[in-house]
């Protein structure tokens, strides 16, 4: 199993990230991807790609901070995703759910760094990792608008929620669909109108990744404690049980995946 999207850069994990790394890959983990949100973020993702050779880095802007960028932050970007171990631009997209501790940045701003960092990806001929938060009919048209921008394997909709028209022009554009640990929860999450569990089962599991977003998101049965890189096995166990496969199965499908949208090998 890999974990395809997590956080090991940010500040929870300051005190004990040699500890977490070391258990995930005793777990029985392949390989590790920390994902930048900011140029600082970033940085670090590629920083603890030298502790470990399965360990990968994924760069970009989150929607976030695309308020927070100054000038020739493109350039500082294109600078960081050349190292050799980043293997994605990401997380990059569009969410326009009001957080108590960042509001909703101007969605023309959102769609000016997102187009930007298509076109880096473009340039540096790597795949895309996808954040999309209740915005998932902009995300799309933006993708299909700059279609000539992506590749074969487009990259990945991290940790996917939406609609399942959304679900289906993602994957018709060819990307693969990530999945993490509240796939586990039950219900419906706020201001989704389908549970992840559906789309979990309605996905091919040829196009399916698994991830952890350490900290957040952690599964079931240890939810409310910050979740680790590990626990993409349990992520794993649960869709192979919607899938109605084995866990092995689904263990080298997603190997595959990873494998096939990130030309690694593990």
């Amino acid at each position: 199993m890999v974990d395809s999207h997590c956080h090991l850069n940010f500040h929870l994990f300051e005190k004990d990230v040699d500890e977490v790394i070391a258990s995930a890959f005793k777990s029985g983990l392949k390989a590790i991807v920390n994902v930048g949100t900011s140029l600082e973020s970033s940085r670090h993702a590629v920083e603890l790609t030298e502790k470990d050779a399965r360990l990968y880095a994924v760069v970009g802007i989150h929607p976030h901070h695309a308020d927070k960028v100054d000038n020739g932050w493109i350039e500082e970007l294109e600078e960081i995703a050349r190292h050799p171990k980043v293997i994605g631009i990401g997380e990059i997209g569009m969410d326009y759910f009001s957080y108590k501790s960042n509001g909703i940045v101007e969605k023309t701003i959102q769609k000016e760094v997102f187009e930007a960092q298509l076109d880096l990806a473009q340039r540096l001929n790597l795949p895309l990792q996808i954040h999309n938060r209740q915005a998932g009919e902009d995300v799309i048209e933006i993708l299909r608008h700059h279609k000539s921008l992506l590749k074969d394997r487009p990259g990945t909709f991290h940790c996917f929620a939406g609609t399942r028209e959304v679900l289906k022009a993602a994957l018709g554009l060819g990307f693969y669909i990530g999945f993490d640990g509240n796939v586990t929860y039950k219900g419906l999450a706020p201001g989704e109108s389908v549970e992840l569990s559906e789309h979990a089962t309605y996905t091919p599991i040829d196009r399916i990744l698994v991830e952890t977003d350490s900290p957040y998101l952690t599964p079931i049965p240890h939810r409310g404690s910050r979740n680790v890189p590990q626990n993409a096995i349990i992520v794993g166990e649960y869709i192979a049980d919607l899938k109605k496969t084995d866990y092995k199965s689904l263990d080298r499908q997603v190997d595959q995946n990873f494998k096939d949208v990130f030309t690694v090998e593990i």
